[in-house]
């Protein structure tokens, strides 16, 4: 946990800030159309929207809310990672999330929105922090988990749709957060492996 220690330093602000920028962008120039997961227009060849669709928004409170689970993750979780780590998980849990709302959420006919890949980098920072042995990454870890739950259990919040101009995608929250867990696999590897090399 970091505190009171903001994590200031450029290569902690510049991933977080750079992502945010672009999403903003993105709604500033309104470019949902030409984005956003659109099953029938995929269908017919335009399958840049399945990765594109997650960086763009349908209205600025939406893009608010997401920007507030970036600033989140930053005072979590910024000194777990590097520039070079952010982006690549950034870009491979868009990528994922897309594909797993394609092809295993046919009811989903139109998706936007940073959440679902959001939820996959506080789970990996979340086990990266138990992997450090960091007491608050359990119950971090175990406070998504139950959100999840309880999104699976009472379906997609109505005042946040409401908001949103759009229902809430919770199933784009537990695809992202199962990426999160396959992108936190390394992290378990290799303390396996050092665990094995202190026991010799």
């Amino acid at each position: 946990m970091l505190g009171f220690n903001l994590p200031v330093s450029p290569q902690y602000i510049v991933p977080p800030l750079v992502l945010a920028i672009i999403a903003t962008l993105l709604m500033a120039f309104d470019m949902r159309d030409t984005l956003e997961f659109h099953r029938q227009l995929i269908t017919d060849g335009q399958v840049w929207r399945i990765w594109s669709s997650q960086y763009i928004h349908t209205n600025w409170t939406h893009l608010g809310l997401n920007l507030v689970g970036i600033l989140f993750i930053w005072v979590l979780h910024a000194e777990h990672t590097s520039i070079k780590r952010y982006f690549a998980h950034v870009l491979l849990l868009g990528l994922w999330t897309g594909l797993g709302i394609w092809l295993f959420c046919p009811d989903i006919r139109v998706y936007t929105g940073l959440s679902g890949l959001l939820h996959g980098i506080i789970v990996w920072g979340a086990l990266k922090d138990i992997q450090v042995k960091e007491p608050t990454g359990i119950l971090l870890f175990l406070g998504i988990v139950g959100k999840l739950a309880w999104e699976q259990y009472a379906g997609p919040s109505t005042d946040v749709g409401n908001l949103i101009d759009s229902r809430v995608a919770i199933e784009s929250h537990l695809i992202g957060a199962l990426g999160g867990l396959v992108l936190a696999i390394p992290l378990f590897t290799q303390s396996l492996g050092l665990n094995k090399s202190e026991t010799k």
